[in-house]
């Protein structure tokens, strides 16, 4: 194999590995998995105990085209919640295709 045959081969892998469309910021941290990532990340906790949910999410795809909105503020308002009690963050990714990040607020 010619030395650009090797290079060209140490770019695909590395091009594929890296994953184009991830998660990288929900909640107060991150985990990127090259082939897959689902994990649930604790977020804020206020004053009080909920028995409401709300769910508010943003999704990419490629890491070329990213929608939605995962804020606080739109999960609270999918849920009716006044009062948030806590917040986590639903992360989930597959290889590096598609990439979808969730706020959960639950509250009252």
């Amino acid at each position: 194999m010619t030395k650009l045959g090797k290079l060209a081969g140490a770019v695909a892998i590395a091009v594929s590995v890296s994953g184009c469309a991830s998660v990288v910021h929900g909640g107060n941290g991150y985990v990127v998995g090259a082939l897959y990532a689902g994990y649930k990340m604790g977020g804020e906790v206020g004053a009080g105990a909920g028995s409401k949910t709300g769910q508010a999410c943003a999704s990419s795809i490629l890491g070329l085209v990213a929608t939605g909105d995962a804020s606080i503020a739109a999960a609270m308002d999918d849920g009716g919640i006044k009062e948030v009690a806590h917040v986590d963050h639903d992360n989930f990714q597959i290889l590096g295709l598609y990439a979808t990040t969730c706020t959960v607020v639950t509250g009252r």
